[in-house]
């Protein structure tokens, strides 16, 4: 039996209410991986997020965690079975330290302290431990966000645009530091506006268009003018990743 993914979306249909967002979505994370889920605004990126990390329940579909079926497990169970949500905006606590904003993301099960391999990833929180985070720069808080990564051990961490509004520099920070995330094994869901980022660092690319998937395969076969035409409706990109004339 080959190993199975780290995770899966198996035909999800989930949505708000009455409102469905997703319909029969598939997403596959082989272990240690990045898979980019790109999309325009409102395919159902945030949606299918949340969805992994178990904040939305789907109407219909399964999430599988490797071979376990989380589709029923709240986010703390989710998290505790190996899923870190790093979502959009600056998840701290402002009023914190560094230093114990790194303690509270440590969950109460993680016996081993990894706070030096967080700051080993960005320097500057290490220099930063006793100042607030309110007082530090967004992209500093950012990285302090993406320290849980690090923190929790988790086998999935799912990332929601976390180089929205930071200067190319400190985007630069963030993605090296996730880079070491891949390097121990990792695997990665993320969510990116920049399409050249995300293709750099992708080994699979998943397009949403309206919560549907409309392509899913191999970064390399796609472009970023080919998925910004798709996102502009000027193309679309199909299942086995051709340019067809928009309809």
């Amino acid at each position: 039996m080959s190993a199975p993914s780290a995770l899966s979306l198996q035909s999800v249909t989930a949505g708000y209410g009455r409102t469905t967002v997703l319909r029969d979505v598939n997403v596959d994370v082989p272990s240690s991986s990045v898979v980019a889920l790109l999309g325009p605004n409102g395919a159902g990126k945030t949606t299918t997020l949340r969805v992994v990390a178990g904040l939305v329940r789907p109407q219909s579909g399964r999430v599988l965690l490797g071979h376990r079926d989380v589709t029923r497990l709240g986010p703390a169970d989710r998290a505790r079975a190996g899923v870190c949500l790093i979502p959009e905006g600056r998840g701290v606590f402002p009023n914190l330290t560094v230093r114990e904003n790194l303690r509270l993301q440590v969950p109460p099960w993680q016996a081993d302290d990894r706070t030096d391999a967080a700051i080993d990833a960005f320097p500057v929180l290490g220099e930063r431990l006793d100042q607030t985070a309110v007082t530090m720069s967004g992209g500093q808080q950012q990285m302090l966000a993406v320290a849980r990564a690090f923190l929790a051990q988790p086998s999935v961490v799912v990332l929601d645009e976390v180089s929205m509004g930071l200067a190319p520099k400190v985007v630069d920070q963030i993605y090296a530091g996730l880079r070491r995330l891949t390097e121990a094994g990792l695997s990665l869901l993320l969510v990116e506006q920049y399409v050249g980022r995300a293709l750099e660092m992708a080994d699979h690319v998943v397009l949403l268009d309206r919560g549907q998937v409309s392509y899913s395969g191999p970064a390399a076969s796609v472009d970023e003018s080919t998925i910004v035409s798709s996102y502009l409706h000027l193309g679309s990109v199909t299942k086995e990743g051709d340019v067809c004339p928009a309809h």
